[in-house]
C-alpha cells in the first residue's frame, strides 16, 4: 500500500493567521476568545466566541485575486488564506507536477453567507455556493483530479483527509490537497445551538471553555480554515519535498445512534479510534499524544476519556491527551484539519499543546489533559479525534517520518 505523507500546512485561526502564528498561539497559552463583535448578541444566551481578526485578509491576498476574494465570504476566504500557505509551503508551485494527478476535497458545513455579509450582496450566486473554495484552488493551480465539498458535521475536514489518503493510496492521485472552514458566528448558528444547549452561556472569554473541567457547559463557537497538503510518498521523493510526517492511518465510523448524542459510553469513539490504529498497523501502546475532540460538553468530554481507556487501556494514563478548542473554540468544518496540524507540530517539536482554562478537575475524568502549559514529551505517533453531530466519528493517525 502507497504511504502517504504531509507536505505543506496552512491554517488561518483566531490565535494565529499562519500556520506558523497559530502553532505559537497554541503552545504560548494565547485564548481566541472575545466577546462576539460580528452580530448583536442581546437576544443570545452565548455571548462569547472565537473570531478571526480581520487581519487574516492580508493573507488571503497574497495568493489570490481582489476579484477572486470579492466574490467569496469570510468564511471561504479563510479556507482559500490557508490553501495558498499549504500548497506554497508544499513548494508544488515551484516543481513539475501533473495537475491531472491532484485532487482538492474540502470539508465544509456552512460558508456562512448571512447577517454582516448581506450588507455585501456582490456575487451572491457565488458566495452562496458551497463548493467554491475547492473549485476556485483547483482552478487557479490547474488541478484536474477530484474536486468537490462534503458535509459531516464537525468531522468534515476530517473526512476530507481520509477521503484524500484513501485517493492517493488507491492510485487516482498522487496528492490531494485537503481542509475545512468555519465561519460561523452568525444568529442562525448561535441561536440554534443555544437551543440545543450545547454551547457554553459563560460571559467570561477566558473562562468560557473548559473541556475535562467539573465546570464545563458546552463549547464555544471559533471561526478559522486549514488545509494539508497530502503526497504519497514516491511523489515528495521525486520532486525533493520536505516531509512533516506520515498519515499513517484513517477510519470513518458512523454511530447511527443519535443526531446529537454520541454513543453511550463512547463505544463509537472507541470503535472510531481501533479502526484507525488497525488501518496504521500500530498498536495501543504506539500512541504517544491524543488530541481530543474535546468540545467541552459534559457528554462529550467524559465519553472521550472512556473511549481512549477502552482502546489504549492503562497505556492512557501515561500520554498527554489536550484539546485546543479551549483556545480556538469549535471551528466545526475546519476542527478536525486544525487539530491535525497540532499534531504533526506536536511530532515535529515535542512539544504538546495545552488544555487552557483547566482550572477544577472533573473527578470522573482522570487522564493527563495537559492543563493550562505546555508539556514537552516525545511524539511519535499521535492520534486525532474528530466526532460530529449524526454520528459521523473519524480519526486520524499520524506518524514521525521515516525514510
Amino acid at each position: 500500500m502507497k504511504k502517504v505523507v504531509i507536505t505543506g500546512i496552512g491554517a488561518v485561526t483566531s490565535v494565529g493567521n499562519t500556520a506558523a502564528d497559530y502553532w505559537n498561539g497554541l503552545i504560548s497559552g494565547k485564548c481566541g476568545m472575545r466577546t462576539i463583535t460580528r452580530i448583536p448578541i442581546d437576544k443570545h444566551d452565548t455571548t462569547v466566541a472565537a473570531e478571526v481578526d480581520d487581519s487574516f485578509e492580508d493573507e488571503a491576498r497574497k495568493y489570490w485575486k481582489k476579484r477572486q476574494l470579492n466574490a467569496t465570504t469570510a468564511a471561504t476566504r479563510m479556507g482559500l488564506a490557508s490553501a495558498g500557505e499549504a500548497i506554497a509551503d508544499s513548494g508544488i508551485e515551484t516543481t513539475g507536477y501533473d495537475g491531472s494527478r491532484v485532487g482538492v476535497v474540502y470539508g465544509v458545513t456552512d460558508n456562512s453567507y448571512e447577517d454582516y455579509e448581506l450588507d455585501n450582496p456582490l456575487n451572491i450566486t457565488l458566495k452562496k455556493m458551497a463548493n467554491e473554495l475547492p473549485a476556485l484552488v483547483s482552478i487557479k493551480y490547474g488541478f484536474n483530479g477530484p474536486s468537490f465539498n462534503l458535509s459531516t458535521a464537525c468531522a468534515s475536514s476530517a473526512y476530507a483527509i481520509v477521503l484524500g489518503k484513501q485517493f492517493i493510496e488507491s492510485g487516482l492521485c498522487d496528492m490531494v490537497i485537503a481542509g475545512g472552514i468555519s465561519n460561523t458566528v452568525t444568529h442562525l448558528v448561535i441561536s440554534g445551538f443555544n437551543q440545543l444547549l450545547a454551547m457554553s452561556v459563560n460571559p467570561d472569554p477566558a473562562t468560557a471553555s473548559c473541556p475535562f473541567t467539573k465546570n464545563r457547559d458546552g463549547f464555544i463557537m471559533g471561526e478559522g480554515g486549514g488545509t494539508v497538503v497530502l503526497e504519497s510518498e514516491e511523489s515528495a521523493k521525486a520532486r525533493g519535498a520536505k516531509v512533516y510526517c506520515e498519515l499513517a492511518g484513517a477510519a470513518m465510523y458512523g454511530e447511527a445512534f443519535n443526531i446529537t448524542a454520541p454513543k453511550t459510553d463512547g463505544i463509537g469513539m472507541a470503535k472510531s479510534m481501533e479502526m484507525a490504529l488497525e488501518n496504521a498497523g500500530l498498536k495501543p501502546e504506539d500512541v504517544d499524544y491524543v488530541n481530543a475532540h474535546g468540545t467541552s460538553t459534559v457528554l462529550n468530554d467524559r465519553y472521550e476519556t472512556m473511549a481512549v481507556k477502552q482502546v489504549l487501556g492503562k497505556h492512557a494514563y501515561d500520554i498527554p491527551m489536550s484539546s485546543v478548542k479551549a483556545s480556538i473554540g469549535h471551528t466545526l468544518g475546519a476542527g478536525g484539519v486544525l487539530e491535525a496540524i497540532a499534531c504533526i507540530k506536536a511530532i515535529e517539536t515535542g512539544i504538546v499543546p495545552p488544555t487552557l482554562h483547566y482550572n477544577e478537575p472533573d473527578p470522573e475524568l482522570d487522564l493527563n489533559y495537559v492543563p493550562n502549559k505546555p508539556q514537552e514529551h516525545n511524539v511519535n505517533v499521535a492520534i486525532s479525534n474528530s466526532f460530529g453531530f449524526g454520528g459521523h466519528n473519524a480519526t486520524l493517525v499520524l506518524k514521525k517520518y521515516t525514510d
